[in-house]
């Protein structure tokens, strides 16, 4: 069998893919974690001595103790409950006094919840123009100054500013204009210097 350039490749391809992967293994399957710490002795107030792990954070499983240790469990068996509260499970005890309620809970008879409407839409958002001023040329027509920002448009009845707003009328101290997106007809007024 004659080994071609493609077939070289591909087994170099796998051998170093093997190689690889023993690497991976290696140091997953290595034990170089430190050895466990040796048990610490403590004392209670009894003299008994118990060995107890070492607290912290890393520990292994072969770094924890498995024993029984019985000094701490009778330390904890000796200690006798001496609350001074009432006790909730004796029916004896003495009675809380429950103030009364000032109304009832739940309304008598059956609950009617009030109707409120739906709402409406949205008011139509406000035109973005401010009128200014009029001007009347020489064969009669009324044109308004429109201010936008900084932008001044000059326009008369019927005129579409800035694409989207139509001037209907035009009197001396309003100008009624309607937005052409929404159908909406808004005066403005004339406003003062």
């Amino acid at each position: 069998m004659k080994f071609t350039p493609d077939m070289q490749k591909k087994g170099a391809l796998i051998a170093v893919f093997v190689l690889l992967m023993a690497g991976v293994l290696y140091y997953d399957l290595r034990d170089d974690s430190p050895p466990a710490p040796p048990p610490v002795v403590i004392t209670t107030h009894t003299g008994t001595t118990t060995g107890a792990a070492a607290k912290s954070v890393g520990t292994t499983a072969a770094s924890l103790d498995p024993t029984l240790h019985m000094g701490p469990m009778l330390v904890t068996e000796s200690l006798v409950y001496s609350g001074s509260g009432r006790n909730i499970f004796s029916a004896t005890a003495a009675p809380v006094d429950i103030p009364k309620p000032i109304a009832p809970a739940r309304p008598k008879g059956p609950v009617v919840p009030a109707y409120t409407p739906p709402p409406g839409p949205p008011p139509p958002p406000p035109i973005d123009l401010k009128f200014f001023g009029t001007e009347t040329s020489q064969d009669g027509r009324t044109r308004a100054f429109l201010l936008n920002g900084e932008d001044v448009f000059l326009a008369s009845e019927g005129d579409i500013v800035k694409r989207r707003y139509k001037v209907d009328s035009i009197k001396a101290n309003s100008i009624v204009v309607e937005d052409l997106t929404d159908n909406n007809k808004q005066t403005l007024p004339l406003i003062g210097h």
